[in-house]
């Protein structure tokens, strides 16, 4: 771990430095409170160790400026004047721990093993909640379509390195799933995978989610955080639907790929991040670039490795293997003696155009699992959008149908043909994302 020792003794930091080096740990010194805050400011510490004694200043009252300049960090006070008391208000304070010198070796690894235990403990508990968040049935990461077979090679080869990869695909299409496997095969593992929904908030409270805030940055912030970047130290950081990032924060988010460097809302001190970035977006940024809603630098920054899932349209040979492993999921989930599904229904679920992609079966599939009460799913229990007919009747050019019928239907017509949504939306003249909108407000 990354230790700092805060003590005005010169001899006994030399000492102990001497001491958890010989365990393994990284050490600095400070011998005071402002060496301690500047130290901080410019790198990230797993453990402080703080002086109640320091000359002239109190260890107690640099504690909680300790704690606001690291939070998440844990501060063992140290003090050679034992007493129940002082142990009392310095845990209130927020202290780990309570160390009276002198102190042997097998004391501090005591300690320090209570601690990484304790830091293990809340990194699976965050890994845990962003699962809880997303639950899903287990990942069907394999694939007759061969498109999909060399996304995932790409994927899976570029996952043990750092690089940034760029997830793209439309809305649904297992973005968020891919990005978990991609950090379940790099060296980073062990650490948290954290996801940052960039669409969910505004400018500022991203920013804040992103990076941190101090107590009182703005309104409402009662208390300091430490932000997502943070979070995620020594892990992944995914940043989900990066086309929405606002133009603002773009900046901030290219110079911390550059230099590993932020500052949290309401600061000056520049921190310190290790966190490999993972983005996915169904938009298209290229022609945000040029609209300039996008920074083009940043892109390239993001893009150093590319994978692209494919729709679920283009997964047809998929189709029946994924509706079975889904339904197997469901199955257990609602304890029911549910095994497949009858021709007709299969037949459907194998001739619609799935807009919702992967996100749509699993709600298709769920939605059956519950309603059945057989051993198969049959069509009344699917839903209504994939047993009705493509068309009520004959849409023309001069007919007597509404402009919206109109466009649904040359919409349908031109993704029936065109190989990609985004050859279809070049087709319509209009961008992927709002090709979407309009195929999910349309149903298509």
């Amino acid at each position: 771990m990354n230790l700092l020792l805060v003590d005005d003794e010169t001899s006994l930091r030399r000492t102990l430095r001497l001491t958890l080096e010989s365990m393994g740990h990284r050490v600095s010194e400070a011998a005071n409170g402002k060496a301690a805050l500047d130290a901080l400011a410019h790198e990230r510490f797993e453990l402080v160790f703080l002086d109640l004694k320091l000359g002239r200043e109190n260890g107690l009252e640099l504690l909680p400026q300790l704690l606001t300049a690291a939070p998440g960090a844990g501060v063992v006070v140290m003090t050679a004047f034992a007493a129940v008391d002082t142990a009392v208000a310095a845990m209130r304070a927020g202290a780990f721990d309570y160390l009276p010198k002198p102190f042997t070796p097998d004391q501090l690894r005591v300690l320090i093993g209570k601690w990484e235990q304790l830091r293990g403990l809340r990194a699976e508990v965050s890994s845990l909640r962003e699962q809880v968040k997303g639950a899903l049935p287990e990942a069907d990461l394999e694939s007759e379509e061969p498109a999909v077979r060399a996304a995932l090679d790409v994927a899976f080869r570029v996952a043990p390195t750092d690089a940034a990869v760029l997830l793209r695909g439309e809305s649904g299409t297992g973005k968020g799933v891919l990005a978990r496997a991609i950090h379940a095969r790099s060296k980073r593992a062990a650490r948290p995978f954290v996801t940052v929904h960039c669409p969910s908030l505004s400018g500022e409270l991203l920013e804040s989610e992103l990076f941190g805030h101090a107590r009182g940055a703005f309104t409402g912030a009662v208390e300091a955080t430490e932000g997502k970047v943070a979070a995620a130290e020594g892990g992944t950081l995914f940043l989900d639907e990066i086309g929405d990032l606002p133009l603002a924060l773009q900046p901030k988010l290219l110079r911390f790929l550059q230099e590993k460097t932020y500052e949290r809302v309401g600061e000056t001190r520049t921190r310190t991040g290790d966190v490999r970035i993972v983005a996915a977006t169904n938009r298209d940024l290229e022609g945000d670039v040029r609209a300039g809603r996008f920074r083009e630098d940043l892109l390239y920054r993001l893009n150093v490795i590319e994978v692209t899932l494919p729709p679920l349209r283009e997964r047809r040979r998929d189709l029946p293997r994924l509706a079975a492993h889904l339904l197997a999921f469901f199955a257990r989930q609602t304890g029911k003696p549910v095994r497949g599904f009858t021709p007709e229904a299969l037949a459907a679920v194998e001739r619609y155009s799935w807009p919702g992609n992967l996100r749509e079966l699993r709600n298709a599939i769920e939605r059956g699992a519950i309603l059945t009460t057989d051993s198969d799913i049959g069509l009344s229990q699917l839903p209504a959008q994939l047993v009705r007919p493509p068309t009520a009747g004959p849409v023309e050019v001069g007919g007597a149908v509404t402009l919206e019928a109109l466009e649904a239907e040359h919409i349908r017509r031109v993704l029936a043909s065109a190989p990609a949504l985004e050859d279809a939306a070049q087709t319509l003249g209009i961008d992927p994302s709002t090709l979407y909108r309009k195929r999910k407000k349309l149903g298509l």
